[in-house]
């Protein structure tokens, strides 16, 4: 889908942890006292909590693949998204990486890929491999292949491609690999190599339970800090436009929850400016009533819906490289309901460095080249997802119930940039939405005479000349 495959650094990674309280903390130390350690992970580095669904189907992939849950109970897990073709992230617990998971959209499958500190946190008892003593140092020092002599014992279910842990004789984890013969192949073999050993960064993990209650306070100075800071430039950026009037941009997502937050202690209660494209989950819907009522807002909302579907006829449907959506069905509503409303104005809008290159570069106030009546300026653009999620759960806010269904971000349902895994999930747990979706993406692939994979592996999302529209946040 010509997505970015190399990390990339859009600002600090802050994430430590403190091994005294078990809790991710994004301070040198932690509230408590104690001094935190860095945990080692991919830029961006952009990590969120694991929600009570996400450590099902972490746990639900190792137990497949290793015979055992990989995150034990109680204790606090978050996931890192890295790059790669569809999805894969990083799984961290303890305070370090335990493995990663990745979808591979074609056979709608995951994978996991261990560390060997995983076995801090559970004991694999599938896909194992014993060597011997002697063969032990050349494995953990020097990570050389499993060969032949050196095996002591292979679990049956091993095959060839399989992810395996390597064990030395006392049962303790001396590395991690991937199979290479089958294991009544490797009983076989007098001489070559069984497992090829894969290389990690190293990754301390000290597990122990706690909740994320406990990691709001361990966090407690930094988010005291964050939202002064927070608080202090809307201020600022509302004193030097006195005569616009205020408003929060709300999609449902947990940025503008937060943005809005920050927003309420600086100048008090706006207007949320909801931008309704007609695509919006249910549970989106609903969190735009809960918040509004709530904190007694007036909910500003335009609609799109008509104009995205006379473009989809001409047009066909929006890709990740022509995202004609955004400005069809928000920009331009946006812009004729300020004009109509106010003239001009100024939105609070949850954007954030750590979601793009773009946004890392962009402005922290700005006007959009296609909403030139609406000055933008956003409160949190040096917040970490974990910011704005311990914010969100030290203000008991009420966040969109999407998150805790492993959605890791909340915009229209069958957003082209959505990652297969998503758009497989979204299928499986909403058909009635999807299959409305497939039936205008088939009335396109027939027209045009389009082969059926252009909608199943999701090649609609990709236009072969497209004009992304990089500038699309309002």
């Amino acid at each position: 889908m010509g997505r970015e495959m190399h990390p990339s650094y859009l600002g600090k990674i802050l994430l430590r942890w403190c091994d005294a309280c078990h809790a991710p903390v994004l301070a040198k130390r932690c509230g408590c006292g104690a001094e935190t350690r860095e945990v080692p992970v991919t830029p961006p580095g952009d990590a969120r909590p694991a929600f009570p669904d996400d450590i099902a189907l972490i746990n639900r992939i190792y137990r497949e693949h290793f015979g055992a849950p990989l995150i034990p109970e109680g204790h606090i897990a978050l996931l890192n998204k890295v790059p790669d073709k569809d999805r894969m992230e990083e799984v961290i617990a303890g305070g370090g990486v335990a493995g990663i998971i990745r979808y591979f959209p074609d056979e709608r499958r995951w994978e996991p890929v261990p560390r060997p500190e995983a076995c801090r946190l559970f004991t694999p008892t599938k896909r194992v491999v014993v060597v011997s003593d002697d063969a032990v140092p050349f494995i953990r020092d020097q990570g050389m292949s499993v060969l032949a002599p050196g095996l002591v014992s292979i679990e049956d279910s091993v095959r060839a491609g399989d992810e395996v842990f390597i064990l030395a004789r006392d049962g303790t984890c001396i590395g991690v690999g991937r199979a290479k013969v089958d294991a009544a192949t490797a009983r076989t073999m007098g001489k070559g190599s069984v497992v090829r050993t894969r290389r990690n960064i190293g990754s301390q993990i000290v597990p122990g339970a706690a909740t994320w209650d406990d990691a709001v306070l361990a966090n407690a100075r930094v988010l005291e800090n964050t939202e002064a800071e927070a608080v202090a430039f809307i201020k600022a950026v509302a004193e030097r436009n006195p005569g616009l009037v205020a408003n929060v941009s709300y999609s449902g997502g947990k940025d503008s929850l937060a943005t809005l937050l920050v927003v309420m202690k600086a100048v008090g209660r706006v207007p949320l400016l909801f931008a309704d494209t007609g695509l919006e989950f249910p549970e989106t819907y609903a969190n735009v009533k809960e918040v509004s009522e709530k904190y007694g807002l007036e909910v500003l909302r335009t609609n799109g819906i008509n104009t995205f579907w006379e473009t989809f006829e001409k047009q066909g449907p929006p890709a990740v490289n022509a995202r004609w959506c955004c400005k069809v069905c928000k920009l331009t509503p946006v812009l004729n309901l300020i004009t109509e409303r106010w003239g001009e104005c100024l939105s609070f809008i949850g954007q954030r460095r750590y979601e793009s290159a773009a946004r890392a570069q962009s402005e922290r106030v700005w006007r959009n080249r296609n909403v030139r009546a609406q000055l933008s300026a956003a409160p949190i653009h040096n917040w970490t997802a974990l910011h704005v999620w311990l914010y969100i759960l030290r203000e008991q806010a009420p966040y969109n119930v999407l998150y805790r269904h492993r959605l890791d971000r909340i915009g229209c349902f069958m957003c082209p940039s959505s990652d297969m895994a998503l758009i497989h999930m979204i299928a499986e747990d909403y058909p009635d939405l999807w299959q409305g979706w497939t039936d205008k993406l088939s009335g396109w692939q027939q027209s045009r005479g389009l082969p059926a994979e252009w909608i199943t592996e999701g090649r609609w999302r990709l236009k072969e000349e497209g004009n992304d529209d990089a500038d699309s946040h309002y």
